[in-house]
């Protein structure tokens, strides 16, 4: 018969096992188990220097870092002083350093999926870097380089056979392109293609480098701050993203592309300059994003069935016949837009020419719309142009810009059912030319809203002939104490106003 002793001690031996077992579980390394691919996706969540570290847990983690296949240095800490006097360098000589003792212990066999990393260094320096991704077969390449003079397009990419995604960026003062035939040449996998600060003093004509014969693969396409750019033409074959940007002495443009989808042209061309042309070929065009543009004298794009959204900003200028005809090409051209978004330039240039009152092109299939404007009393007449053309709308974005230098006039009268002011007036004249605008609009959207006569004559009107009217939001900022009560009269005037529209609602935010 056991003892009480012995049962107590039985059970105490039991326990510790227990314990040990317990022990013997919590201390098992699950994470070193799992397999590379995995553990590589979790470091990429983590700096480039925390993953170096990891490297002397022990011989696996060592291997986990020399085949680590996405290198991205922009983590690296940027407030290092710099090498140089130079207040502006993202890195100094040991973390430039650190990229080139990185590349050069990898493992011979371990392929790069993503190199990125910013430095400020000579070409030679750069052109060796990217030498050993290329050995390492790199796949995607993200190079931004301060360089003390202009230095050359780095050659070695271009035979690359891995290169899938190529981003070159010199924050100063910039590079050179080699020759359209040693560009041609090459890139034979390369599906994007971003470079930007290039000097093209020597040749100012790219007609022949992106055409139907070259980068047979390129899907995207970024050109930005090309100096000395004159005469653009883009014919790559599946090119499905077109983005040029700050180009300001481009003259002439050709875009062809049957496959081309999205098409973004930002502060390019000289507004001054005579004969300057674009010409637009691509059917299947779904976003166009054209703003800040100098105007162009000739301007001529096919018809884009399959646009969904566009976008037009166009630098104020005096507007000779030629580029009105010119704003009416590009205004045609995008009348089949479901979205279509105008800057405030846009809006002087329609309120200030008659030309558009009678020739502004219908935009029917348009079905939200977004206005930037500081809402000056000229601009009203353009704003019932454009309503008056897109007689389907469904939203109504308005963005009324603070502008101080413009005199706003408060909205100061009791009597809501008469029509005394010449805003007011005019709106009602409107009436008629916009029945079918007022029939089938649902949401009223107005940021800035200062309740100033121009917007606040707007709202009225459109709360009291808006027939399918669901929804109305008034935006307002802060306003000073000896006006609260001025803005709570005219908001209980807005709220018992008669409407055209049962099933109307009003909303008055303030913006934070």
């Amino acid at each position: 018969m056991e003892t009480r002793s012995a049962a107590a001690k039985k059970k105490k031996l039991s326990f510790c096992k227990e314990n040990e077992l317990i022990s013997d579980h919590h201390n098992i390394d699950r994470i070193t188990d799992l397999p590379d691919a995995i553990l590589h996706h979790i470091l990429f969540l983590l700096p480039i220097k925390t993953v170096a570290q990891t490297s002397v847990l022990s011989k696996r983690w060592r291997s986990l870092w020399s085949s680590f296949p996405d290198l991205d240095f922009t983590t690296l800490d940027q407030s290092l002083q710099p090498c140089s006097s130079s207040k502006t360098n993202p890195l100094n000589c040991k973390e430039s350093d650190f990229i080139t003792q990185v590349l050069n212990n990898r493992d011979k066999h371990s392929d790069i999926r993503i190199l990125r990393f910013q430095a400020r260094l000579s070409f030679s320096r750069l052109n060796g870097l990217i030498r050993l991704a290329i050995r390492h077969k790199v796949q995607e390449l993200d190079v931004e380089v301060f360089t003390e003079d202009y230095f050359n397009f780095p050659r070695c990419v271009i035979a690359s056979d891995t290169l899938r995604v190529f981003k070159l960026k010199s924050k100063r003062p910039g590079f050179r392109l080699p020759p359209s035939s040693v560009m041609t040449s090459g890139f034979r996998c390369l599906h994007s293609l971003s470079l930007s600060r290039i000097s093209l003093c020597n040749q100012p004509s790219l007609s022949d480098m992106f055409c139907e014969s070259s980068f047979l693969l390129l899907k995207k396409l970024s050109l930005d701050t090309c100096f000395g750019l004159k005469h653009l033409r883009v014919g790559c074959r599946v090119l499905q993203d077109l983005t040029l940007e700050n180009c300001f002495e481009l003259q002439g443009l050709n875009v062809l592309g049957s496959k081309l989808e999205r098409l973004r042209i930002v502060k390019c061309f000289d507004g001054y300059v005579e004969k300057s042309w674009v010409k637009i070929d691509a059917p299947r065009l779904g976003v166009v994003l054209w703003e800040h543009n100098g105007l162009s004298d000739n301007v001529s794009i096919e018809t884009l069935s399959y646009l969904h959204k566009a976008s037009i900003g166009l630098l104020h200028e005096d507007i000779s016949v030629a580029k009105l005809q010119s704003v009416s090409n590009l205004f045609s051209a995008l009348s089949l837009a479901h979205c279509l978004t105008l800057e405030s330039n846009c809006i002087e240039i329609l309120s200030k020419n008659n030309y558009f009152a009678v020739y502004l092109h219908q935009f029917s299939n348009l079905k939200s719309l977004e206005l930037h404007t500081d809402f000056k009393k000229n601009n009203v007449p353009g704003l019932a142009s454009i309503f008056k053309s897109c007689p389907m709308l469904h939203t109504l974005i308005l963005n009324i810009i603070k502008d101080f230098k413009t005199e706003r006039r408060q909205w100061n009268k009791d009597l809501w059912e008469t029509s005394n002011s010449e805003e007011e007036k005019y709106w009602e004249s409107q009436t008629r030319n916009l029945k079918s605008f007022l029939h089938h609009l649902k949401i009223v959207k107005i940021h800035g809203f200062l309740e100033c006569e121009n917007e606040v004559s707007l709202a009225k009107f459109l709360l009291k002939h808006g027939k399918a009217l669901e929804e109305m939001v008034l935006s307002t900022g802060h306003c000073k104490a000896r006006h609260s009560l001025q803005r709570q009269k005219i908001r209980s005037q807005m709220m018992g106003f008669s409407w055209a529209s049962s099933n109307a609602k009003i909303t008055f935010n303030q913006a934070g």
